[in-house]
């Protein structure tokens, strides 16, 4: 890695409120040669607001395929460029990777700058199991779309997050309300850091009423954080019935058959059923 190249720094800027924004942030977006934004005009508010003055290009996700390949001639000059979104942490959800991946690629030095993250906070208070969680960015648009999405994660025993907009909240939490069990525990957090910020835990069933019935929870931005199913030990692995069941039919029928028969005489889980009778064929 060659040190006569400049250096791209991917720097974390408050989500809400101004205060939250690291001295090392400040410092390296006042020492850049440039400011890749994703809104120039809303970005611009921050920097007069401490008091930096640097040269600010639009990269956003109409322009950052051929605003990258400018950028990365000018790291390759020398020039010294800062990343930053409009709010929060570049890159989730946000613009920015194919410039990160030009730049890597190239070998040239990404110095993250670190700080606010809207998934992470509203992670930290949220009150659910994070030791493992999946990240799902922005669901699909349509509600047919979002039940798909919703059918796939049913039975995950693990924690998921996603974004909303104030446009789709209430439908998504509707869609949600029609594929997921009503007791299912989900935290809601809005305008995180902001003067209205509001952070709810409750299950599914109240929170659709709590957004149905006030005008100020389908304002804002959101993260919205879905405990994961609870599933029963018992439904882990197979009677010494069902295993039999399916050892009978496995003698007969191929294992598409077996496993589809076994599951519609014992109630069994499909896969579980599959997987016993992988086994049984390999011994």
């Amino acid at each position: 890695m060659s040190s006569e190249f400049g250096q791209l720094y991917v720097v974390a800027t408050p989500i809400g409120n101004l205060a939250d924004i690291s001295f090392r942030a400040i410092e390296t977006l006042k020492n850049v040669d440039l400011i890749a934004a994703e809104d120039t005009r809303h970005v611009k508010m921050l920097l007069q607001h401490y008091g930096i003055n640097n040269k600010l290009v639009a990269l956003h996700q109409y322009n950052e395929e051929k605003a990258a390949v400018g950028l990365l001639a000018k790291l390759r000059d020398g020039v010294s460029i800062a990343l930053v979104s409009d709010a929060g942490t570049p890159l989730l959800s946000d613009p920015g990777m194919p410039l990160v991946k030009m730049v890597k690629d190239a070998g040239i030095r990404v110095v993250p700058i670190p700080g606010p993250c809207a998934l992470i906070a509203a992670l930290s208070v949220a009150g659910l199991p994070v030791t493992q969680f999946v990240f799902e960015g922005f669901l699909p648009r349509t509600s047919s779309a979002r039940k798909a999405f919703f059918n796939a994660r049913l039975t995950s025993p693990t924690t998921w997050v996603f974004y909303e907009s104030s446009h789709r909240i209430l439908a998504t939490l509707q869609d949600m309300a029609d594929v997921l069990p009503q007791d299912r525990l989900i935290v809601i957090a809005r305008e995180i850091t902001k003067l209205h910020e509001t952070i709810i835990k409750t299950d599914l069933a109240h929170a659709l009423t709590l957004v149905k019935d006030d005008d100020n929870m389908r304002k804002g931005e959101f993260v919205v954080i879905v405990d994961g199913a609870k599933i029963d030990k018992a439904e882990l692995a197979l009677t010494s019935e069902q295993e039999k069941i399916l050892h009978i039919l496995l003698a007969e029928c191929s294992i598409k058959t077996a496993v589809a028969m076994a599951a519609e005489i014992t109630g069994a889980r499909k896969k579980l059923l599959y997987q016993a009778a992988l086994d049984l064929n390999s011994e």
